[in-house]
């Protein structure tokens, strides 16, 4: 799995490491929001805030969120605003419904029909049948592609599916659809304009010749996992893979010939292993505006996800068809592609909210925030919301000081870091127990860090300092300032003190030797001296 897409510098790995799935798409917003001054607050689900707010699912802290401009407060939902409202939100959940507002403003979408969990598996045949083969099941309720089984051939296919669905996945409402052949893309449009297009495309290893299908999808797992937004979306070698591979006649023993593209599953879903293909300019301006025309067939709904099949063999007016919305779509395969250009959805999303920022640009910053270290009192019920810190203003001068000698004492690192939180100084600080300290430091003006060097070299009762490297620093900082340990250099320098101690050792045993064999030969010297001159008296 070759990975060359152009990503979005003020979004590295190292800052979202800790952000995963749907994590990721709020820390995404609400980082953008931050930086351009906006005051940042998280919320658990109990918070009186979001009360009114159509809220799916369990939401552990890291989803809910608000912004503010001091005069005006926007909440959100992972991607999704206050702004889309309530009624947008269910319709969108509700595929079947969702269906029948497209139809009324003339949006292509498949035939099909929806089942509550009343109807039984015998009524759901008679209508898949009537409908005609091949079809699409889903959970009327569902999401991140759970659930969904495409491209069902015959009812005995069908039967199967819905046990697994109804019965194993406890999805009891479904919806029945033609399954529609083609790519599927989707799209994020905010009000009239379409921000991001990317392909989709399902679950696939490509063969080398040498490896088995199962060392192969081993082998793109461990690609995956350098992604940001796909090492969350491993490909599980699960039940659906195992059927898919055996209908096209494979096991997973199988070593497929260098160049053979095998797919896995028949849905493109990125969190059950597909790949996300950037394809926003090269999109043609006609399914662009289907996706606009869907966002707008629904009242409410300003901004979101809009799925489309694209059949290219057919004529275009013939060749597209709406699947979903999604009015809290995940945006993490946008932020992170595996080919193509990375598009900037939060910055979309803040512009829609508080266009009074737009003028500020993030695309160069390198501070963020520590996410487990603000969501620590929402996951331990300490607190019900957090206020973040305010970001720092302007342009920040970073740092690495490197500081040689005797300067691992506890109490000068803990001056160090009070130092550097009432100056307003961001970084951290590494023990390398090795006689070196290393300090990653972000300040708003390079006289604040010259004024750090001074303060170090003042504490003399604290430390010894025999000199200090200053490099440049182009990495991320977080706001705040930590010490942090380097457990492996802390294990050398255990035994680096330790030989140190028994050196030291060694010399003062040599020292002790020494004194006893002069005293032992001054000793031997004076028993001699005695002995001649006694000697010389009997004789």
């Amino acid at each position: 799995m070759k990975n060359d897409a152009i990503t979005l510098p003020q979004l590295t790995n190292e800052m979202v490491v800790n952000a995963r799935k749907t994590r990721l798409c709020a820390f995404s917003v609400a980082l953008e929001g931050w930086r351009r001054g906006l005051n940042l607050t998280w919320y658990t689900a109990d918070s009186e805030h979001f009360q009114d707010m159509v809220i799916f699912g369990v939401n552990p802290p890291g989803r809910l969120y608000s912004l503010s401009n001091g005069e005006r407060t926007h909440y959100f939902f992972r991607t999704r605003g206050d702004k889309v409202s309530n009624e947008a939100v269910e319709i969108g959940s509700e595929k079947d419904l969702t269906k029948e507002y497209l139809r009324k403003k003339n949006v292509a979408v498949p035939d099909g029909v929806g089942f509550t969990a009343e109807d039984s598996d015998e009524a759901i045949v008679q209508e898949a049948n009537a409908l005609g083969y091949p079809l699409v099941i889903k959970p009327t309720n569902g999401s991140l592609g759970n659930g969904v089984l495409t491209n069902i051939k015959d009812e005995k296919q069908l039967r199967k599916a819905i046990q697994y669905v109804r019965y194993k996945l406890e999805y009891p409402e479904v919806v029945i659809e033609q399954h529609v052949k083609g790519e599927e893309y989707r799209f994020y449009v905010i009000e009239d304009q379409v921000i991001a297009v990317y392909n989709r495309v399902p679950a696939n290893i490509e063969g080398d010749g040498e490896h088995t299908i199962d060392e192969l999808i081993r082998l793109k797992n461990i690609e995956r996992k350098k992604n940001a937004r796909l090492h969350s979306c491993l490909i599980e070698s699960d039940e659906e893979i195992f059927d898919f591979l055996n209908d096209a006649g494979y096991s997973f023993d199988d070593v497929p010939p260098k160049g053979e593209q095998i797919y896995l599953r028949e849905k493109t879903n990125v969190s059950s292993g597909g790949d996300p293909i950037d394809v926003t300019d090269e999109m043609d301006d006609y399914y662009k505006q289907i996706a606009i025309d869907a966002i707008q067939a629904v009242e409410g709904l300003h901004h979101g996800g809009v799925d489309i099949i694209v059949d290219q063999s057919k004529p275009k007016e013939k060749s597209a068809a709406v699947i979903e919305l999604n009015p809290t779509a995940q945006i993490g395969g946008i932020l992170y592609p595996l080919r193509g250009k990375a598009r900037d959805i939060p910055k979309a999303i803040i512009d829609y909210y508080f266009p009074e920022t737009k003028g500020i640009d993030t695309s160069k910053s390198k501070i963020y925030f520590d996410l487990p270290t603000v969501m620590e009192p929402l996951e331990n019920r300490s607190s019900l919301e957090i206020e973040v810190n305010p970001a720092p203003k302007g342009e920040l001068f970073a740092r690495k000081l490197t500081l040689e000698g005797d300067v691992n004492r506890p109490s000068f690192m803990h001056a160090i870091s009070l130092y550097a939180q009432r100056n307003r100084i961001h970084g951290e600080m590494t023990n390398n127990y090795d006689g070196h300290l290393e300090l990653i430091v972000a300040a708003e003006s390079q006289e604040q860090i010259g004024e750090l060097k001074k303060f170090m070299y003042s504490l003399t009762k604290k430390a010894k300092i025999k000199k200090i490297h200053d490099d440049q620093w182009k990495e991320p900082v977080k706001i705040g300032f930590e010490i942090n340990e380097d457990y492996n250099a802390r294990k050398r320098g255990s035994v680096n003190q330790a030989l140190k101690r028994i050196n030291r050792e060694h010399k003062k045993l040599r020292k002790e030797i020494e004194r006893l064999k002069k005293d032992n030969l001054r000793i031997q010297t004076s028993t001699s001296w005695k002995a001649s001159r006694f000697l010389r008296k009997e004789g």
